[in-house]
């Protein structure tokens, strides 16, 4: 299908985008496009007219700091997926970008896309909510910050009003020694997840979890903290015990009703599991798994020889290729 007709508006600053989209009732933000253009062709989101950000330069800074990985609203998720600084400062990014549909997607769409869009699937409103994040927005009022706890508020519904534009997020910085882990479950490499989980804990010099943090996406109407498995993990040294407890209160967290994929109670099994599998605590960022490289083509070698006059097709022609040889159809028996 085709979208419904609209407007398309191009400003070159944040102060005419949110102008733009103040004179446009109805209008919606455009920066990658990979989930609202898929929407408008089948007619579930017609807005009349589409602000596109593409041309404001503000809006494309990636920026690492030592508190945050700040990441503007035009900035793309292959960007940020290989960019060494930030794997470094936060490596659940680049693990959990790694797991965002496929490389020609996360070249088009961007970070901040897909926290706005705030599909309770999604793995950045999970790292957002994870990491105790916040995203920046702004309106005719001027901007201000929402915190990811207060920012998502259903599936594909958050807190930011129709007059504003996200700006940027921030992804707070890995603690120094932290132990980290990012584990999805899928049908196939680059769908949604059915379940996915991102866990933080740092531990005190005693040994035992001095601060824990988990976040679940797929499982409930939007990405949530289980802060019943972080207090089961808490001031513990995270034994085989302890773990089952906090994946069992993890377990009792799946509130999303089943559906042709998978049973409610088998959902809440797949997430038991991949809560309680043992993950390496990874203190330092792996290199960037790129699951959407492809090994080269075989090298093809040439036919073997024919005899004279033969019309026999080889192993390199199939059925209905031409015969080399000939220049009308050949005649298969």
């Amino acid at each position: 299908m085709k979208p419904a007709l609209f407007d398309h508006v191009a400003p070159a600053s944040i102060a005419d985008a949110v102008a733009a989209l103040a004179g446009h009732p109805g209008a919606m933000v455009i920066a990658g496009g990979q989930s609202l253009l898929p929407a408008m062709n089948f007619r579930l989101a017609t807005p009349p007219a589409l602000i596109d950000i593409s041309r404001i330069a503000e809006l494309k800074t990636l920026t690492v700091t030592d508190r945050a990985v700040v990441v503007g609203a035009m900035v793309r998720h292959r960007t940020v997926e290989l960019d060494p600084a930030v794997a470094r400062a936060q490596p659940l990014l680049a693990a959990a970008l790694a797991h965002v549909a496929h490389v020609p997607i996360r070249n088009r769409g961007t970070v901040v896309g897909s926290l706005c869009h705030a599909d309770a699937s999604a793995e950045m409103p999970l790292l957002l909510l994870l990491t105790d994040g916040h995203m920046v927005v702004a309106g005719p009022t001027g901007r201000r910050t929402i915190a990811a706890a207060d920012f998502f508020r259903f599936h594909l519904t958050t807190s930011r009003a129709a007059d504003e534009i996200a700006l940027e997020a921030h992804f707070p910085v890995l603690p120094a020694g932290a132990g980290w882990a990012f584990e999805e479950v899928a049908r196939r490499s680059g769908d949604f997840a059915l379940a996915s989980v991102g866990v933080i804990v740092e531990r005190a010099a005693d040994g035992t979890a001095r601060k824990v943090a988990i976040a679940a996406g797929g499982i409930a109407s939007r990405p949530i903290r289980l802060t019943e498995a972080e207090n089961a993990l808490l001031g513990t040294t995270l034994n085989d015990e302890t773990v089952e407890l906090a994946a069992q209160a993890a377990a009792a967290a799946v509130t999303a009703p089943g559906d042709i994929h998978a049973s409610a109670p088998c959902a809440a099994s797949w997430w038991r599991r991949s809560s309680a599998r043992p993950s390496p605590p990874h203190a330092t960022a792996p290199p960037p798994p790129d699951r959407d490289r492809r090994r080269p083509p075989p090298a093809r070698t040439a036919p073997p020889p024919q005899p004279p006059g033969s019309d026999r097709p080889t192993e390199e022609d199939g059925p209905d290729d031409p015969d080399p040889k000939e220049d009308g159809p050949r005649n298969i028996r």
